[in-house]
């Protein structure tokens, strides 16, 4: 079964919005939904959870029967870092019987325009490897600087991918290297592909797209609300 964890607790102080950017209503209905409703409409999802702050489950809630959402639904509460909500949230699909074997891709609620295509490709990477992340070329020259604000090292471009989401999971293997690590290994953590491979799970990077952009600026959510807009005319 392939179980989307939606993450949902985050705050977004970036977007000087009085309430997380993943509530802001467009066209009617919270950026989240927008989400959810590109997984359910994939085909793949057999089941949700979703993390966030219980303030937010009514909105969520009402939402999601406007929507027909088509398969289980289940909550978790958010964890001091992201990596510790998605701790909580692998031990939320345990407990409610989900199997080792079973694939959790997990979702930030606010990159509303992921498509079927990134989640197919995601999810066909971790099911013949042990995990997957949806990722994008990097098309400018990074450069390193160490010392003086100079530049120290120019890695080789062609080998270089940006990280998006959603990132894939066999759900067992995943859980276990939660367990055996302290809250504050937990904690340093700041991506979950990245932890993955720290503990030496097998990480495929999948295709991602350059529309399925994070909303982080004021910036960001109007280039949403224009494509939105366009959409519906």
């Amino acid at each position: 079964m392939n179980i989307a964890i939606i993450l949902s607790g985050g705050v977004g102080t970036r977007m000087g919005t009085d309430i997380p950017k993943q509530y802001i209503m467009v066209g009617g209905k919270p950026i989240i939904i927008y989400c959810i409703k590109q997984f359910m409409d994939s085909g793949f999802i057999d089941a949700f959870i979703i993390s966030l702050d219980p303030q937010w489950k009514s909105l969520v809630e009402t939402s999601l029967i406007q929507l027909g959402v088509n398969c289980p639904v289940f909550y978790s509460l958010p964890g001091e870092t992201r990596q510790h909500t998605i701790y909580q949230s692998l031990k939320c699909a345990v407990a409610n019987g989900f199997k080792d074997d079973d694939i959790v891709i997990i979702h930030d609620a606010v990159r509303p325009l992921v498509d079927k295509d990134i989640i197919e490709d995601c999810l066909k990477g971790c099911m013949d490897n042990d995990a997957a992340i949806a990722t994008v070329d990097v098309k400018d020259t990074i450069y390193v600087s160490m010392e003086s604000g100079c530049i120290t090292g120019v890695p080789q471009r062609s080998t270089l991918h940006a990280g998006q989401t959603p990132e894939a999971f066999k759900l067992g293997k995943y859980l276990s290297i939660h367990n055996c690590r302290s809250y504050e290994e937990i904690s340093v953590v700041t991506g979950g592909a990245e932890f993955a491979f720290r503990c030496g799970m097998k990480v495929f990077l999948s295709k991602g797209k350059e529309i399925n952009f994070k909303l982080t600026t004021p910036e960001d959510l109007h280039r949403f609300e224009q494509i939105i807009n366009q959409d519906n005319e």
